[in-house]
């Protein structure tokens, strides 16, 4: 199987390049990385139309190489499948990321866009993250995703798995739970400031408030299971599908007297 490693943290990033030594040494699957040059989180699904995407090689095992991009993680997984730097993979891995990718954050996450930007070119993808920015040992999480993933793959041959691992040692981790996506909610606060210019710029910030419905990644992570939660690419709302077609599939408007 080829694979390709992508993430939003960073080519150099400590993540990516645990994952890309586990999986050479625990597996036999030919490893490629395409990543961002430099830290690209929370950029969401975003590409690059009016400026020209940089490639800077880099060396691998052996004669293989790795690119690093000057776009965003989407332009990473466009330009490795579509624009020739790799053989077309059979599995994108993006990740595994510094911090969290639960909830309605995943709308924000370069993560989590990389790895559907796969599914959207047709290739099965895994957004993986450590729901930590202080435990930094992301060993553990790149071993266990190395020994499991031919049964995670082929579990779920198509659409996205979004894996997030407890943010902490092995020997703590409860197990393992299928999970639903959950709520959250930013109470942001933007900060007013002038420079020394005088232009007015701000700061945002702000707290977050977490629903931990059962059944819900949120709440997985904070009982300090692995969150693994299916996730694909069509956003349509199949319920008001089916509820708007008698209103609007009329040729006078949203009723028969075109009221």
């Amino acid at each position: 199987m080829h694979i390709l490693l992508t993430n939003d943290d960073g080519y150099d990033a400590s993540g990516i390049q645990t994952l890309h030594r586990t999986l050479r040494s625990m597996t036999n699957h030919h490893i490629s990385i395409v990543a961002p040059e430099g830290q690209r989180s929370a950029m969401g699904h975003s590409i690059t139309l009016f400026q020209p995407l940089f490639v800077t090689e880099h060396e691998l095992d052996g004669d293989q190489k790795g690119f690093a991009i000057s776009g965003t993680p989407s332009d990473c997984v466009k330009i490795a499948i579509q624009g020739g730097l790799i053989s077309k993979p059979d599995l994108v891995i993006s990740g595994i990321n510094q911090g969290a990718n639960l909830g309605t954050d995943v709308f924000y996450s370069g993560t989590v866009s990389a790895a559907m930007e796969g599914v959207i070119l047709g290739v099965p993808s895994l957004a993986v993250s450590l729901a930590s920015y202080d435990f930094l040992d992301f060993e553990p999480s790149a071993a266990y995703l190395a020994e499991h993933l031919d049964e995670i793959v082929l579990s779920h041959q198509q659409g996205l798995m979004n894996i997030n691992f407890p943010g902490k040692p092995q020997s703590e981790w409860a197990g393992v739970k299928v999970t639903k996506l959950g709520k959250t909610i930013y109470d942001n606060v933007f900060e007013r400031r002038v420079n020394p210019r005088g232009r007015v710029y701000y700061w945002q910030c702000g707290d977050r408030i977490q629903d931990l419905e059962e059944d819900t990644d949120l709440r997985a992570i904070q009982e300090d299971f692995i969150s693994i939660t299916p996730m694909h690419s069509d956003l349509t709302d199949f319920k008001c599908l089916e509820s708007w077609k008698p209103l609007f599939n009329k040729s006078g408007g949203l009723t028969s007297n075109g009221v």
